[in-house]
């Protein structure tokens, strides 16, 4: 059995691009989609989790198996998200860049279309694009799609939901010699239409590591909340997990934005994410994720399709999700590359019945975490309003005089004398009566 990315068929120039990133060893989906999609001519489906590989999966053979002497293009990579188009274009890019001639172009929303078009002033063999943007660049005859050798669907699941009518405009322009690749991390109703729909009858089907979701190696737990205490209780886990590095989970644009408000508040390295935002400032927001220069990103379902970030300790559910879909990819962005990693749902009394309809559906067990209780609760609010303050930049335009009448109010009094009667006062203001 081939163990090795040469044992598969891969090419000498790709193998140098591998060599180059330090990939050496094929991950469970690669060892099984590379020989298909080089050596058959079937479509395919390939069945795996969030953080498999996917990528080098199809990108490999696809580099292969263009012609860059041609000028036409002849694959193109579509994805739900500007993120995950960006992310797969880099990829790629790096991994094909000793191939000569191969050229490999970015066609998504929130950039500028005029520099996009540049591209392909000269011959572009793959396109890696997010749907309405490709339908705009075909709308303006700046991209010919009508002879596309190869159509590959990634993230599948929720390209369906999100761009179901874009997808059908596209179908309709592609031959229907063409081969098909589709990706998915979960298999539901809609993505079985959408192989029915798009892909041949003597279709392949591949399923890779798919026992449990997401990874193994997650913790899925839930913690049960009253709305009042919500952000209070979330604030007390991120303060636990100091240091460590997470996404949170948000239903709408309104509550990551309100979110990110209140955590900035409170001094949590954070930043938060979501499709209205420019893209400029997503750019911006994920390359200091990236950097570690913030340790927690709060983001909508959507935008988090494109977020492959290594060492993530753990995911929360702020809002449990609409499906079961979305919670197999939430989860799948922590406990990457054998690592173990925390998937926390925050609900309320009536929601805990849904975690048993997600333990059914998904196959997985959810442990209750205990609350932290009222004391702890106001320990760390005390604790975040103590960080607060350090954290505030001394105001140089107060009044001298003010100032030098303050400091004779606390002349008498020694630093740990001080502390107590400000946490005294600060506890007297801000804890709730039974």
């Amino acid at each position: 059995m081939a163990t090795t990315f040469s044992q598969l068929g891969i090419n000498n120039a790709l193998l140098q691009g591998l060599n180059i990133l330090n990939i050496t060893r094929p991950t469970g989906i690669q060892l099984k989609i590379i020989p298909l999609a080089l050596n058959q001519t079937e479509d395919l489906v390939g069945l795996a989790k969030t953080g498999s590989g996917k990528t080098a999966a199809f990108g490999l053979p696809l580099m292969q198996l263009v012609d860059p002497s041609k000028k036409e293009l002849q694959a193109i990579i579509l994805v739900p998200t500007r993120e995950l188009a960006q992310q797969i274009h880099k990829q790629l890019s790096e991994i094909g860049r000793e191939v000569n001639d191969l050229s490999i172009a970015l066609v998504s929303g929130g950039s500028s279309v005029k520099a996009q078009k540049e591209q392909f002033k000269k011959p572009v063999h793959i396109i890696v694009a997010t749907p309405g943007r490709l339908l705009d660049l075909v709308d303006q005859e700046v991209i010919k799609v009508a002879d596309v050798d190869y159509l590959v669907l990634d993230e599948a699941d929720e390209m369906i939901s999100t761009f179901h009518e874009e997808l059908g405009k596209i179908k309709a322009l592609l031959t229907k010699k063409r081969r098909t690749f589709l990706f998915t991390a979960t298999m539901s109703g809609a993505v079985k239409q959408m192989i029915q729909n798009y892909l041949s009858k003597n279709v392949i089907e591949v399923e890779v590591e798919m026992e449990t979701v997401g990874h193994q190696a997650v913790d899925h737990q839930y913690v049960v909340v009253e709305p009042i205490e919500k952000l209070d209780v979330l604030m007390h886990f991120l303060n636990s997990r100091a240091g460590e590095r997470g996404i949170i989970f948000c239903r709408t644009k309104a509550a990551v934005n309100k979110l990110g408000k209140n955590l900035a508040i409170n001094k949590f390295s954070s930043g938060a994410m979501h499709g209205s935002l420019t893209q400029k400032i997503r750019d911006r927001i994920m390359e200091q994720f990236r950097n570690s220069h913030i340790d927690i990103l709060i983001a909508t379902d959507l935008v988090a399709r494109g977020i492959d970030v290594k060492d993530l300790d753990f995911v929360v559910n702020y809002h449990l999700p609409d499906t079961f879909d979305a919670y197999v990819h939430r989860s799948g962005r922590t406990a990457r590359a054998g690592k173990n990693g925390l998937a926390l749902t925050v609900i309320q009394a009536d929601e805990i019945k849904d975690i048993a309809e997600f333990e059914l559906e998904l196959g997985i067990e959810f442990k209750a975490m205990e609350k932290a209780d009222a004391q702890s609760i106001a320990e760390n609010n005390a604790l975040l309003w103590a960080k607060k303050i350090f954290k505030t930049k001394p105001n140089h335009e107060v009044d001298d005089k003010l100032k030098s009448e303050i400091k004779t109010v606390f002349h008498h009094l020694t630093k740990e004398e001080l502390i107590e009667k400000v946490l005294a006062d600060y506890l007297k203001n801000n804890t709730k009566e039974d």
